[in-house]
């Protein structure tokens, strides 16, 4: 693409575009730059609710893939690359989760989460040779993160994932983004022009964020990963996640510290398995077992130990 018909393109996008509200931001107090900024913030929340149906049908298509033993691959350049990193590497401790179930990949390699390197976004071939690296199956799902819309680098993973047969779902913050003509779901909250004109790193990178978060965090509840609202899936492997679960423990059970304590070591620090163990009077391998027979729900679980 020539350069005149990059600015073009670059013009047609409202990221791109310069904020009306945000004009005198250089000129005015620290204060109230701050206040113009936490202003454009508040935008983002509004512009993800309109687009809950599509979310949804996102979070309904990674249940289907985690089901069938498939993976959630988020792929991005620059900013978008990393905020996919971010949410994968904390679905792990989070929930539990074996390495490998939610994967982050972005333009450039590991190396690019510290040093931008922007020119890799550029090239097509990039975004398949990624997931080829992967063994992408049919089975996973596909989530091409591109602020603009139009980063070929994830346009190429997106049109080599529809190929072998995975699910494809794209996330920008254009109305037109040219990623979502290569994916089955478009995700498109729409906040408007950056504070800072073509800072997508602010409202866009918000937006992504809390997209990313709702899709993990609502797909590992619709499989298991909570009870209540706890996320009893984490594993107690240091000081704070074992008083964390040692807490759960006492909240769910209502077992003194000491006994919740006692409990957790029995489990392997498995805090689920140790809430099932105190409720139930069951041993480690018998809890276990009932977890097994019923897929991971706690509830289920304590459910059928009274059967």
């Amino acid at each position: 693409m020539s350069n005149n018909n990059l600015i073009s393109e670059l013009a047609s996008l409202i990221s791109e575009n310069q904020n009306p509200e945000t004009l005198d931001i250089d000129q005015v107090s620290t204060e109230e730059v701050v206040k113009q900024i936490n202003h454009q913030d508040h935008k983002v929340a509004d512009a993800i609710k309109q687009i809950i149906p599509e979310i949804t049908e996102s979070v309904d298509a990674i249940v289907n893939a985690f089901n069938s033993g498939g993976r959630l691959i988020y792929l991005g350049a620059g900013t978008s690359g990393r905020i996919g990193v971010l949410d994968a590497v904390e679905c792990v401790p989070t929930f539990g989760i074996e390495h490998g179930m939610v994967i982050g990949l972005m333009a450039g390699g590991k190396s690019a989460m510290y040093q931008a390197k922007e020119g890799i976004e550029d090239q097509y071939d990039e975004g398949e040779k990624d997931l080829i690296n992967i063994e992408l199956k049919s089975e996973d799902v596909v989530v091409g993160i591109a602020a603009s819309g139009r980063t070929p680098y994830v346009i190429g993973a997106l049109d080599y994932a529809t190929k072998i047969g995975a699910k494809t779902i794209a996330l920008s913050c254009n109305p037109k983004a040219e990623i979502a003509a290569h994916a089955e779901i478009s995700l498109l909250p729409i906040v408007g022009p950056e504070a800072l004109t073509g800072s997508t790193r602010m409202k866009s990178g918000t937006a992504q964020k809390m997209v990313l978060n709702i899709l993990s965090t609502a797909s590992m509840i619709r499989i298991g990963k909570s009870y209540h609202n706890l996320m009893v899936d984490v594993k107690a492997t240091n000081k704070k996640l074992h008083a964390r679960g040692t807490r759960m423990l006492m909240q769910v059970t209502g077992l003194n510290e000491q006994d919740s304590n006692e409990t957790l070591l029995k489990a392997g620090g498995l805090v689920k398995l140790a809430i099932l163990m105190g409720l139930t009077g069951k041993n480690a391998k018998n809890a276990s077992q009932l977890l097994d027979e019923t897929n991971g729900f706690l509830r289920n679980a304590i459910e059928k130990a009274k059967e």
